[in-house]
């Protein structure tokens, strides 16, 4: 059997690795990083999925159908019901593999912004998108130790082209951090993830297709922007696809997100910390440079950001009272840790500040 190539180490990634294992296959996983994880292990809300097991254990309705719903209506006019049915009537059945599969703890279920019901799986403790990818890694890791024949992983080196014969891709070329080209055949399952970390001359937030209804226009407003994606996000597997091409969709539907947090003693820093929607899920407020709270917290991502734009008074602040953060101990712990949250005694030394 061919081995399939997996071209990116997030959860993504090894999450087509191990269903290759499951079914018999071979799989050779590359990632341009000393490590595997990507943006994966930053991700610090949890994972959506309706009619679960954990949610009917909670008491919690919730249904397919409802998340489809949410999740259309988060799209607006570029909805793919094809896709948001998959994605959604699928996500029951995702989450119980993690859990299953991988022994791991997804009993706390959370509302978050733009849903209709409590969905948001993750453990008590711990980022959940550390903690879901590294045990993939583990496991990866452990079959690749174990039996080679099945599984490898190749870090430090980088995809750079998609070989190709008659017209099919038949495997990609590799370059490794000392500069030797390699190539490796077999299918190849591109899991590189975004490009916002890219802001050179090329990046694909500066190009626009005019004649394209999936590509219209540019995004040069962005470039200037922080990011919260980690510096390896540049869009490596998009751009080998368009190399011998492929047709990109929806590249002007860049998500700015409301509440990246700022480093308080380096305020200029192009990557920031994300902080997780979960912040605002259990009570967190937003308040402008007036201690004024100017929107629904709760609200879709794009709406919450479109306020900060139209309100224009920042700096924005996210504020979390005793019995929010306490909600969600562990994360107000680690954004303190890094310097990026300030605990203040009251809401008058907080004024103060």
């Amino acid at each position: 059997m061919p081995q399939v190539i997996v071209v990116g180490g997030g959860l993504a990634g090894n999450s087509a690795a191990h269903t290759v294992l499951e079914h018999g296959g071979r799989v050779l996983m590359v990632d341009k990083m000393p490590f595997l994880g990507g943006n994966s292990v930053k991700a610090t809300g949890g994972i959506n999925a309706a009619h679960t097991k954990q949610q009917r254990a909670l008491g919690i309705q919730d249904s397919p159908e409802s998340f489809q719903e949410d999740t259309a209506k988060s799209a607006g006019d570029r909805v793919r019901p094809e896709l948001v049915k998959v994605l959604t009537h699928k996500s029951a059945a995702a989450v119980e593999w993690l859990s299953d599969d991988f022994q791991l703890d997804l009993n706390t279920v959370g509302l978050m912004a733009g849903a209709s019901a409590p969905r948001c799986h993750r453990g008590k403790e711990r980022f959940p998108g550390f903690t879901i990818t590294y045990r993939l890694i583990e496991k990866l890791e452990e079959m690749a130790a174990q039996h080679p024949e099945r599984a490898r992983i190749i870090t430090k080196s980088r995809a750079v082209e998609l070989l190709q014969e008659k017209g099919a891709v038949i495997g990609v070329k590799i370059r490794s951090s000392d500069g030797m080209e390699f190539n490796e055949y077999g299918p190849v399952i591109l899991a590189t993830g975004g490009f916002g970390a890219d802001f050179s001359a090329n990046s694909l937030l500066a190009q626009s297709h005019p004649d394209s209804v999936f590509w219209p226009r540019q995004r040069p407003e962005i470039l200037s922007l922080p990011t919260s994606n980690g510096e390896h996000c540049t869009g490596d597997g998009l751009k080998m696809a368009q190399a011998i091409g492929g047709n990109l969709v929806d590249m002007d539907k860049v998500q700015v997100h409301p509440t990246g947090l700022v480093f308080l003693d380096k305020p200029q820093e192009k990557h920031l910390f994300l902080a997780t929607e979960a912040l605002r899920g259990v009570g967190g407020l937003l308040l402008d440079k007036n201690g004024d709270r100017f929107v629904d917290e709760l609200q879709k991502r794009d709406f919450v950001t479109g306020k900060m734009w139209e309100t224009n008074k920042p700096p924005y602040r996210l504020i979390l009272n005793s019995e929010a953060s306490g909600k969600i101990a562990w994360h107000c712990e680690h954004y303190s840790g890094r310097g990026v949250m300030k605990k203040f005694a009251d809401g008058a030394a907080l004024a103060k500040d």
